[in-house]
């Protein structure tokens, strides 16, 4: 892997495509500023070496339009913050200023251009639009995880412009060492826990991580249709009628490849979709007529304990209930809890996907697991196995 760290960038202009797409407040103040300093390390490392920094990055989906509540500018002080240095700021990413701006930068000196994305053309992964951007600099660096799976014009096309000066940034990497270590390199025995409502949504990562994972615990809304599949009665629970053929032949290719599968055994039944609904244990192959599962039952909390416990890789993807309502987040708590004593004791974890990285976040995991995943939807399309836009620029 071709990372910043095989290259010595003094007195050169590195580009750097980084992920600032970062939450804001209605005053438009930066709420979360993970993504700034994911990107740090890669930025320091370009400054100490002597280099100047050239930053590109999209915020929102302004769909090619200029406007005041996706400009850049509005998280140039929460930049400077984390960075601990002055950030000069160019309102717009082509043109006169932007070629005066950064001929002028200096080692040392970094400077943030306007929101690619009030240019079409960064969507459409426009050619002639990359080459404009690449005249600013020596070297191009990718540390934007998060758009990777796309094949934008500051992600992908652009890398071509740069044949020996184009790199990993510290950010890219730690991520796909991280889907490398599931995927396989990592100690077995290998775990994925796959949650969420939809089988439909997660088919082609259970089959593509299937040869890579020794146990797969399948929990959440997409549960039941694999226990309805089996004969189960769910009550009212979530189900995807059109895909039990789908679950069974699922189980069925786990067990060719001698991959334990492991369903729950229990859940909390509620009578209605409410945090303050009527809510009992019940076994999962016999919820009631009017009841619905919105959570892992005790049972099944202790039985995915002690697969996690004893593995030495394990992913996290999806939750197993609907941790949004208190009264339904105790097995997710569970799960959060059984991961983070594992890592203590050894295991690498790998928590990526929307929900998990949320809940993870909300409920202070962050620093009890292995790592968390800065890009929901390019950690998703790496565990298919499909190559990221974004990364084959780089490698190939």
């Amino acid at each position: 892997m071709k990372t910043i760290n095989d290259f010595n960038f003094k007195d050169k202009k590195a580009l750097v495509r980084v992920d600032f797409n970062v939450p804001q407040s209605a005053d438009l103040q930066v709420t979360d500023n993970t993504r700034i300093v994911a990107a740090k390390p890669t930025i320091d490392k370009i400054l100490n070496d002597g280099g100047s920094v050239i930053l590109m990055t999209h915020l929102g989906r302004p769909k090619g339009k200029v406007s005041d509540e996706f400009s850049l500018k509005n998280i140039v002080p929460e930049i400077e913050a984390v960075l601990g240095r002055e950030v000069q700021f160019c309102a717009d990413c082509l043109g006169e200023d932007a070629t005066n701006m950064t001929g002028n930068l200096k080692p040392g000196e970094v400077i943030l251009l306007e929101n690619l994305r009030f240019y079409n053309e960064e969507e459409e992964g426009d050619k002639e639009f990359a080459e404009k951007l690449s005249k600013y600099a020596d070297a191009y660096v990718n540390d934007a995880f998060g758009t990777a799976h796309r094949a934008h014009a500051s992600t992908a096309v652009i890398a071509q412009y740069f044949p020996s000066t184009k790199f990993f940034g510290l950010l890219m990497a730690k991520e796909l060492e991280a889907i490398d270590k599931v995927l396989g390199s990592g100690e077995k025995p290998v775990t994925a826990i796959i949650g969420g409502s939809k089988v439909s949504s997660k088919i082609t990562i259970i089959e593509n991580m299937l040869p890579a994972v020794d146990n797969l615990i399948i929990g959440g809304g997409m549960a039941f249709t694999f226990i309805k599949a089996l004969g189960g009665a769910i009550g009212t629970s979530i189900v995807e009628e059109d895909k039990m053929d789908l679950a069974l032949e699922i189980l069925e290719k786990a067990k060719a490849q001698n991959v334990k599968v492991l369903l729950p055994v229990d859940v909390v039944a509620a009578d209605e979709f409410n945090n303050d609904a009527q809510r009992k244990e019940v076994d999962i192959f016999d919820i009631p007529e009017g009841w619905m599962g919105l959570d892992a039952g005790s049972k099944t909390n202790a039985l995915f304990h002690d697969a996690i416990l004893n593995s030495r890789t394990i992913l996290w993807n999806g939750p197993v209930g609907v941790f949004e309502m208190p009264n339904f987040a105790a097995g997710t708590i569970a799960l959060g809890d059984s991961i983070a004593e594992a890592t203590k004791l050894g295991a690498f974890s790998l928590v990526g996907g929307g929900d998990s990285v949320a809940f993870v976040k909300q409920n202070g995991y962050e620093n009890k697991v292995s790592y968390v995943s800065t890009g929901g939807g390019a950690m998703l399309e790496s565990l298919e196995g499909l190559e990221l836009p974004g990364v084959a620029a780089i490698n190939n």
